[in-house]
């Protein structure tokens, strides 16, 4: 069935690992009709965690789209994961998201999940929702996780929907604020019951409220509230509606994903005041002339849409699209506006989870996927091709944990490789990097979960077993002192033998990482075995005499040497360079360069003592501290790469979560002295073992 724009709700779901996000779901859909039982995460055997990951592990790990369809209307819900190394998946789902629906255990309150959810969703400018889940289970207490979210979050928070109990404190349902009716779960199904009369004077007091804030929204509806007239229902929805579009209403909704009570609410909830694709914000892009744009939905234009999704599997790939602009019908070509090449819109498809219903044409702010698109990738903007425009894409925070991969099974690299590559289009949120200087094949994500998930998928998708290790720190060695040194090569095996002799200084060098020079007299070594030299010194900085590691800051000059008529060659020249080189090196001084990176952290006051106490048991150097518009502290220090590698999971540990950073390479400087024994002790024991 194709739904018309007003008749489309896209909403992304948020909320801390465990508050009920899956079961919320699985709830809407059962009691819609659009399932015919009511899956468990516990069975493994809900819509949403479908994937074989997931139910092993029982948490969400990618997300996922959910069609609930009711009354005329169409709710596109991304169920995201609550887990924070996976916080990539919910970015894909906030880029074409209308609106958030943070849930929050009645049980647990308020967490970290939660308010990093806020964060996120009042960062991209959308309409909140709060959906207090689990009010029947033991401990539950809506009331102060509802005073928790006013006190954190503002007085934009009100209730909508809250519970309503029987028998002293047991939730039997719910009531809705805004059209005093109450509701329970009887014999499997919602039914309208009568609202207690002890209730009456609370959800007035709590309807006015509501009331007022409409008032406040225009000038005539002002006038109306002070002169005690009632407002209309279209005037209460309207006003409500326009609340919520502009941030100055967050409504609260309740519920148990078990029983059902309050799902149906939330339903209505979110129809009556989620926003219209239309009355979201302007998407942005470039156009044809790289000038930044404002795209406005409209109905009528020519086909354009983002992609924010891409699932890879046995079967192929799926690409998942939100169009914003115009329709897309079955069998149309649109142009990739990141490679030019035009793409067939074949097989389209709306999804519950793994089960998709073939449809023909998607509106303008509908979401739906397609399938074996053949260049086309998360973040790209398909469009008619007369378009220009390129849409902006999906924002994902920097991998800030890395580890080297290889395989358990000699041979299977190019396996592991392709595996990967598979696994990026699925998750751009993760990076791989193939680390020739240390000869490790590094993958960066969120965190080590994120990082498990992802081997675990190289296993069970491409047959491919992989470890994980540290990452190699790639130092680098340089000299001290200048030193002045002769190399002689000679050797003599019947026939033409080979003699090379130079006499070589080296010092350091501060402007570059090498330079050769020649300063010779009279011809003693002939202009053509210079390069030779050259080549010979360059081969051999690739080895500290150290460690192993690199040599960098080198300036070697050629003073003085001699040759032969007959048995001098290249060759000989370049393994005399060589053997001046192992000479002089030891002599001049050498030590050990660690690399330093530049690292900002923002944690919340709170945490302050604790990080910086870190970062200096680290050998960190704090450089600033910065207060930032989202209410916490930025932290900027420098920070050695080999003190940084778990970072990612100590922040986390610090802070319960909250905390998160960005590390970037800066530069090289010389390693304190029980540093350099550190390193030059680990590469004799490496030497050792091969």
């Amino acid at each position: 069935m194709a739904y018309a724009t007003e008749k489309i709700r896209n909403i992304c779901l948020l909320g801390h690992k465990g508050d009920g996000k899956t079961s919320l779901v699985e709830s809407l859909l059962y009691l819609t009709g659009n399932v015919d039982r009511l899956g468990k995460i516990a069975d493994g055997n809900t819509v949403c965690d479908y994937d074989p990951e997931e139910v092993k592990r029982q948490i969400s790990i990618q997300t996922t789209l959910a069609t609930v369809e009711t009354q005329g209307y169409k709710l596109n819900v991304l169920d995201t994961p609550g887990s924070f190394d996976f916080a990539g998946e919910a970015a894909q789902a906030l880029r074409v998201a209308g609106c958030g629906l943070i849930v929050v255990s009645a049980k647990d309150g308020v967490s970290v999940g939660t308010e990093k959810a806020w964060r996120m969703v009042r960062g991209k400018h959308l309409p909140s929702f709060f959906y207090v889940s689990k009010i029947d289970e033991e401990n539950a207490n809506f009331d102060n996780v509802y005073e928790n979210l006013r006190g954190q979050f503002g007085n934009s928070v009100a209730p909508f929907v809250f519970p309503l109990f029987e028998d002293g404190n047991r939730p039997a349902g719910v009531i809705n604020i805004v059209t005093r009716k109450a509701y329970k779960a009887e014999n499997g199904k919602i039914v309208e019951v009568e609202l207690p009369a002890e209730k009456m004077d609370k959800v007035n007091r709590l309807r006015d409220s509501l009331v007022e804030s409409v008032a406040s929204s225009s000038e005539d509806l002002m006038e109306k509230y002070f002169a005690g007239e009632e407002f209309s229902e279209e005037e209460l929805l309207h006003g409500l509606h326009q609340g919520v579009l502009e941030g100055a209403i967050t409504p609260v909704c309740c519920g148990s994903a078990y029983t059902g009570v309050g799902s149906l609410q939330l339903i209505k909830t979110l129809i009556d005041y989620a926003p219209i694709p239309y009355e979201g914000l302007a998407e942005h892009g470039v156009d044809g002339e790289g000038k930044e744009t404002r795209v406005e939905f409209d109905e009528n234009g020519k086909p354009l849409a983002i992609v924010f999704k891409t699932i890879a599997d046995q079967y192929g790939r799926s690409s998942f699209f939100k169009v914003v602009s115009g329709k897309v019908t079955s069998d149309m070509q649109l142009k990739n506006q990141r490679t030019g090449s035009m793409e067939k819109m074949g097989n389209m498809f709306t999804v519950n989870g793994k089960k998709t219903v073939d449809v023909k044409e998607v509106c303008c702010g509908d979401i739906a996927a397609v399938s074996k698109l053949a260049e086309t990738k998360t973040g790209d903007t398909l469009a008619d091709s007369s378009v220009e425009i390129v849409l902006d894409g999906v924002d994902f925070a920097e991998p800030c944990y890395s580890q080297a991969i290889a395989p358990k099974i000699k041979g299977t690299e190019d396996k592991m490789a392709a595996g990967l590559t598979r696994l990026q289009d699925e998750d751009p949120a993760f990076s791989v990097v193939n680390n020739n200087e240390t000869h490790q094949i590094v993958i960066s994500g969120a965190g080590d979960i994120h990082l498990d998930v992802l081997c675990s998928k190289l296993k069970s998708k491409f047959g491919v077993e992989v470890e994980l290790t540290d990452a190699k720190v790639p130092y680098r060695e340089k000299i001290r002192k200048s030193v002045d040194v002769e190399g002689k090569h000679k050797k003599q095996s019947g026939g033409h033998g080979q003699y090379g002799h130079v006499k070589m200084t080296f010092e350091p060098y501060t402007e570059g990482d090498y330079l050769f020079e020649e300063k010779t007299f009279g011809g003693s070594v002939p202009k053509n075995f210079h390069p030779a030299v050259d080549k010979g010194i360059r081969e051999a900085m690739e080895h500290g005499v150290l460690a192993g590691y690199p040599l960098v800051g080198l300036h070697a000059i050629l003073t003085d040497g001699s040759y032969h008529d007959v048995d001098s060659n290249e060759l000989s020249f370049k393994m005399a360079a060589r053997l001046a080189y192992k000479a002089g090196i030891p002599q001049a001084n050498p030590c050990i360069l660690e690399p330093i990176g530049s690292m900002k952290v923002y944690v919340p006051d709170s945490c302050m003592g604790d990080v910086i106490g870190d970062l200096n048991k680290r050998r960190g150097r704090i450089l600033g501290m910065n207060p930032t518009e989202g209410g916490e502290q930025e932290v900027v220090a420098e920070v050695p790469m080999a003190e940084a590698a778990s970072y990612a999971i100590a922040l986390r540990s610090i802070t319960q979560g909250r905390g998160w950073f960005t590390y970037h390479f800066d530069r090289y400087e010389e390693a304190p002295p029980a540093v350099q024994q550190k390193v030059i002790e680990e590469s004799k024991f490496v030497d050792t073992e091969e």
